[in-house]
């Protein structure tokens, strides 16, 4: 099932800015449906990366948008060994252990014994200094999750296209962050620039911080993306498949 030259060309000649496609054929007819979904995001891709469209596939069920079994097993063999609800209990019972190994330890530093997070010799000198330098730290600002996006779409030798389509995000959103230095993301959008720009887990959370996030073993979400990140696979589509199997909010638009 390919989407043929015909229905680009009518796109481009009424000036369409957005356009779903059903996955034809998967219904009555009976053509395997993860494979027409493979071929339409292939060659909707294409497509993208040279013109700028929204472009939207619509499927009937769940069935349609599915990763092989094999993905789903090891990612969820990464969830169970990461997600950190599977192991409230067990936590829980380390932390009781060390507490009553500390509590039985003569050595042990008493309670009445540990440093207080406020000294009442803290003056008003001290405090004074520390009014006086908020004005200096807020000079300092770090950059900004703008400014670091742009710089690694430079460093990478992106164009901002390139980047933006990989990353599956509308071109008006990204020139809302390119146009202003202090624009807020949402974490979806930061980690699809990520995953289009091909970082490093320790560059995703030095991107994530910029916009005041973290990735967490909290949530599922944030696992399964650092399952991506970790080994090095940064199909965007690919991962949306995986999230949307587990019943997570995706990526980009």
């Amino acid at each position: 099932m390919a989407l043929d030259d015909k229905s680009y060309k009518f796109l481009k000649e009424y000036e369409c800015e957005s356009v779903a496609f059903p996955l034809i054929s998967t219904g009555a007819f009976g053509y395997p449906k993860e494979e027409a979904l493979n071929i339409a995001i292939k060659e909707i891709s294409a497509f993208l990366l040279q013109n700028d469209m929204t472009v939207y596939i619509v499927v009937y069920d769940k069935g349609c948008f599915q990763a092989s079994k094999r993905l789903l097993s090891d990612i969820e063999e990464y969830i169970d060994e990461n997600y950190v609800e599977t192991h409230t209990s067990a936590r829980n019972r380390t932390i009781f252990h060390s507490v009553t190994e500390q509590r039985n330890d003569s050595a042990a530093l008493p309670l009445s014994a540990a440093v207080p997070l406020f000294s009442d010799t803290w003056g008003d000198a001290d405090q004074a200094d520390q009014e006086e330098s908020l004005d200096e730290m807020l000079s300092r600002l770090d950059e900004s999750f703008s400014q670091m996006l742009l710089r690694k779409i430079d460093e990478r030798g992106m164009t901002d296209a390139q980047c933006y389509k990989k990353a599956n995000i509308d071109r008006k959103l990204f020139s809302k962050i390119r146009s202003n230095v202090n624009y807020k993301p949402s974490k979806p959008t930061v980690l699809a620039f990520a995953i289009a720009l091909e970082l490093s887990l320790d560059e995703t959370n030095e991107m994530l911080m910029k916009a005041g996030f973290a990735l967490s073993h909290s949530h599922k979400f944030d696992v399964i993306v650092e399952y991506f990140i970790k080994n090095k696979r940064y199909d965007i589509f690919e991962i949306n498949e995986v999230l949307f199997s587990f019943d997570q909010m995706m990526l980009g638009a």
